[in-house]
């Protein structure tokens, strides 16, 4: 990546918002995806560099330095200081190389050799440096993030792993893959992949935590004498016992029937929310029953 404008990478404005640079990187990251675009080098050579261009962007102290020093904005600290110490310096950034001149011998020495040279060729080998982390995205449904899953992660000419996703993700988890980020440089070790989760909404169930929340239909009989109903759980059907004259959005709490807690052998609860479902095309004698009880209960 070096020399390239990551603005332009991802096709936004030096002034773009966070909103704006987010916005534009999910939009491409879409587009480019390697799972989008199986076999494809170019989309997934685009993706890796649009990816490298939103981490820096997307992050407000990575930003900061990289406007100010472009691609050399890891070394902005050592620029700082440097700024600091010296009577006076001067940093140039033109065509393949960056200069620096500085008004202190003793000074200039130490970043000639942290640098390699007063000018310092981006082509020049890098100091040895661990690789970057780096990200990908994978989405995954309500019964994998239950039951825990797997992804096949390609990789830009280098084959495919597959990488477990432990029960209990939810969105935002992050599951590391040691050692497959960015390669590190002269000998250092590479950095890890971080596989960022996102769980997709359920039809039926609505999750807080590690708490499921569902909906169950109950018959206006049941509610007012008692009885059991079947409920679903991401396990299976388990049988809710209903004490009588239970009112209509009453919630009964099933202990252990929700999400894995990640990383440990306790469940979150199953929160089970009463809707009473009235008759329909009563017959007359059913008619005849609630006149009656509607004279034994008239309405205060």
């Amino acid at each position: 990546m070096a020399g390239k404008d990551y603005y332009s990478i991802l096709g936004v404005s030096r002034n773009a918002s966070e909103k704006e640079i987010k916005q534009t990187f999910r939009r491409l990251a879409r587009k480019h995806h390697p799972d989008v675009n199986p076999g494809d080098k170019s989309a997934e050579a685009k993706f890796k560099e649009i990816s490298e261009a939103y981490e820096v962007l997307s992050d407000k102290e990575k930003r900061q330095k990289y406007d100010r020093y472009g691609d050399q904005w890891q070394y902005a600290d050592q620029f700082e200081q440097a700024r600091q110490q010296a009577p006076f310096w001067s940093y140039s950034r033109g065509g393949d190389n960056v200069r620096f001149s500085f008004g202190d011998d003793d000074l200039g020495s130490t970043l000639e050799d942290l640098f390699g040279g007063a000018t310092y060729s981006r082509r020049a080998s890098m100091r040895p440096r661990r690789g970057r982390d780096l990200e990908h995205p994978v989405q995954v449904t309500l019964e994998e993030a239950f039951n825990g899953t797997t992804r096949t992660i390609s990789f830009d000419g280098s084959g495919q792993i597959e990488v477990k996703i432990p029960p209990g993700v939810k969105t935002g988890s992050r599951v590391r893959v040691a050692g497959k980020g960015e390669p590190g440089y002269s000998g250092r070790a590479s950095g890890d992949l971080y596989l960022v989760v996102s769980v997709k909404p359920h039809r039926k169930f609505e999750r807080k935590g590690d708490d499921l929340y569902v909906e169950v239909p109950v018959p206006l009989t049941v509610v007012a004498l008692g009885g059991e109903v079947k409920v679903d759980t991401l396990k299976g059907k388990v049988m809710l016992r209903v004490p009588p004259e239970t009112q209509n959005g009453n919630t009964f709490r099933l202990a252990g029937q929700g999400m894995p807690r990640l990383g440990k052998s306790a469940r979150g609860d199953l929160l089970v929310r009463v809707k009473v479902v009235l008759p329909t095309k009563l017959s007359a004698q059913e008619k005849e029953l609630f006149q009656r009880l509607e004279e034994l209960r008239p309405i205060q």
